[in-house]
């Protein structure tokens, strides 16, 4: 898998939306904690179906 991507849009209004692509699972989350405490209150969370994908190893046997 690639280096996982952040993606930051600010509304005109203020609003921050913050994405992530190539990460899969709750460390997606803990890429983008510090963003989200440095920015404040969060007002909504979704998850994307990547979030929900497990992470697969590939080990030979």
């Amino acid at each position: 898998m690639s280096e996982p991507t952040i993606e930051i849009a600010i509304s005109p209004e203020g609003e921050v939306e913050v994405k992530v692509a190539g990460c899969a699972g709750p460390a997606c989350a803990d890429l983008t904690k510090a963003i989200e405490q440095a920015l404040g209150r969060v007002t909504a969370d979704r998850k994307t179906p990547e979030y929900f994908r497990q992470e697969t190893s590939h080990v030979r046997h």
